[in-house]
């Protein structure tokens, strides 16, 4: 493939390093780079030619950092500028003289004014040498005058928007950090606000503590100490995109390129929202939770509308409320992708070393869509479904008497159809197909392997076809168990008193029964509970877990939508990376002791 960004000048290779258009502006209107790589050969000048691309998107980044006063830039700014001054203040409370001091400075004067000859020089003389007494006695008197007048001249000037009293103790702060944000603008004017109201809390702590009360709080909302420091502008650290770049590069899961542009798309979103140098191993819960309250109130193309150019994520949600009409909004549907691609990133980044856990498990949304949409089973529903006579004995085996107790144990396709869906996402007609040959082993993990080879197997689309590691809990409850019993009885099948028929659904009668009989043991309330619901519950289980949706197609064989996977006959995903995803099929609150026994 041809290197778009090398180029070669006569003889000699050159870097072409492309100016990003939104700071095109900044390097005088330069849209392209050049830089000599100093060679001929072409080899030498790939391997030179990655050096120059990353200094130079590292320089874009630190250009864009300096532009990007976040949230918690300023709330750092707010916090030290407390801490600061309330520091100054303890100094200055520290070094007043004790009393002992001022009656001994009284004494020198006296004795002073007296080797001086100043008693007969009349009233004057005294009064200039107790000015120095004078001083020191009202020293605490004249810096609480100091604070008043401040204090009053910080509420005027917050009342009336003037922001000019405090505006050099902003400059200092930006100038300190490195940023390079417009004087006067939307977030200039934010930071000069909120440290006005940081100081007005360090006024009034101190007021307090000039009447011995040292146990005052802020009681302004803005004034909190920083959960997490973004990274200083230009440091080598891991800001949450530079971490990103290292994910993308390792792609541990395979992960095709036009869903990795959009996965970043998202988490850069969700840095946009919590600034670009927050460090990636600070995100939590309480991040991702705001976040996804930003998400909700989201307009739909923002970034592609005229009236929200050049704000931040916030000030977007803000803007977008005062507009006659508002922009529509997210549905829960791109809510819940905007945080499958954080907590696939987020999973990485637990895994490595990053983070204790991935803060978004447990956050994704419910879908919506149709009113026809299938339901997921619940732990509770699913304890009821597997404690059912079907799963535990039953008074017959015929279908009409599979909910009513008794002393029958059902152990055909008609058992082990639901637990294999609920612990691998597979279909009714894939399971009930399956062969003893598909259940194997490979590199030491069992599998079940769903293909079309065999009299009248088939699959639902090309992605159908697939290897899927077998779960530890049927492992358990004895699916291999069931498997050897076949395979010593001669049977092809794995499940041989299923019919699969030449042409129409498999599994079709097991489908519509099994609706009636979830019906029959008070767990189908409404008609979207179904048999498929099983398999959509293993879906979401797998997105709660992080992983993003092209990952999820791996075990559960949805249908791909892109040209590339019509091709070829090598399945997309590692084993690796399937265990992973059948691993994280976990429902804490069901147990299954019972059936293991079997």
């Amino acid at each position: 493939m041809a290197h778009t960004n090398l180029m070669r000048r006569g003889a000699v290779y050159y870097a072409l390093v492309h100016v990003p258009t939104d700071l095109q502006a900044a390097m005088q209107g330069k849209k392209q780079i050049w830089r000599s790589l100093e060679t001929k050969d072409y080899g030498e000048a790939k391997r030179r030619l990655t050096p120059h691309l990353d200094q130079w998107a590292s320089t874009f980044d630190d250009m864009r950092r300096r532009r990007d006063l976040s949230e918690a830039d300023i709330e750092v700014a707010v916090w030290d500028h407390y801490t600061v001054k309330l520091e100054e203040g303890d100094r200055e409370r520290a070094s007043r003289p004790t009393q002992a001091e001022i009656d001994a400075a009284t004494e020198r004067a006296a004795l002073d004014a007296i080797k001086s000859g100043a008693h007969e020089a009349g009233p004057i003389a005294a009064i200039n040498a107790m000015t120095e007494v004078e001083i020191l006695a009202n020293k605490a008197t004249w810096a609480a005058h100091r604070r008043t007048s401040r204090l009053n001249r910080l509420r005027a000037d917050l009342a009336n928007g003037d922001t000019r009293f405090i505006e050099a103790d902003a400059d200092r702060f930006l100038a300190k950090n490195g940023f390079d944000i417009e004087h006067g603008g939307t977030r200039y004017r934010e930071l000069c606000f909120k440290l006005m109201r940081a100081d007005i809390e360090q006024l009034e702590r101190h007021a307090e503590r000039d009447r011995g009360d040292f146990t005052g709080k802020p009681k302004d909302p803005v004034v909190v100490e920083p959960v997490n420091r973004p990274e200083p502008i230009g440091s080598t650290g891991e800001g949450i995109m530079q971490v990103f770049a290292k994910y993308e590069t390792e792609n541990p899961n395979n992960i095709r390129p036009e869903t990795f542009a959009q996965a970043r798309r998202d988490v850069q979103h969700f840095a946009d929202f919590v600034g670009s140098r927050v460090r990636a191993s600070k995100i939590d819960k309480r991040m991702v939770s705001e976040w996804k309250g930003i998400l909700a109130d989201w307009p739909v193309k923002a970034t592609e509308t005229a009236v929200f150019k050049d704000l931040g994520v916030r000030e977007v949600v803000a803007k977008n409320k005062t507009l006659a009409t508002p922009k529509p909004t997210l549905t829960r549907n791109t809510i819940r992708r905007y945080l499958a691609s954080l907590g696939g990133f987020c999973r990485w980044l637990s895994k490595n070393g990053y983070l204790d856990a991935n803060p978004v498990a447990d956050m994704l949304p419910k879908k919506n869509g149709p009113a026809n949409e299938r339901d997921t089973f619940s732990d509770e529903a699913l304890t009821t479904l597997f404690t059912s006579p079907l799963f535990t004995a039953c008074q017959s085996a015929e279908w009409r008497d599979l909910d009513k107790p008794g002393n029958v144990a059902v152990r055909d396709h008609r058992f082990w159809i639901p637990l294999i869906m609920a612990f691998s996402g597979a279909r009714p007609a894939e399971i009930a197909q399956l062969h003893t040959a598909d259940i194997r082993q490979d590199a030491g993990v069992w599998i079940m392997d769903i293909n079309d080879e065999g009299e009248n197997k088939r699959t639902k689309n090309h992605n159908s076809k697939r290897v899927v590691p077998i779960h530890s809990e049927l492992i358990r409850v004895g699916l291999l168990k069931h498997h050897e019993r076949m395979v010593a009885a001669g049977e092809r099948q794995l499940f041989p008193e299923v019919e699969i028929p030449k042409e129409g659904q498999i599994a079709a009668q097991f489908s519509r029964e099994f609706n009636r009989y979830l019906t029959d043991i008070g767990v189908k309330t409404g008609k979207n509970l179904v048999t498929y619901s099983l398999r959509h519950t293993v879906v979401d289980q797998l997105r709660t877990a992080g992983f993003m949706d092209n990952e999820i197609e791996t075990i559960v064989g949805h249908e791909k939508r892109t040209q590339t996977a019509k091709y070829g006959k090598r399945r997309e995903g590692t084993l690796k990376l399937r265990v992973d995803l059948v691993n994280s099929i976990s429902y804490p609150n069901l147990r299954l002791e019972h059936l293991f026994s079997l």
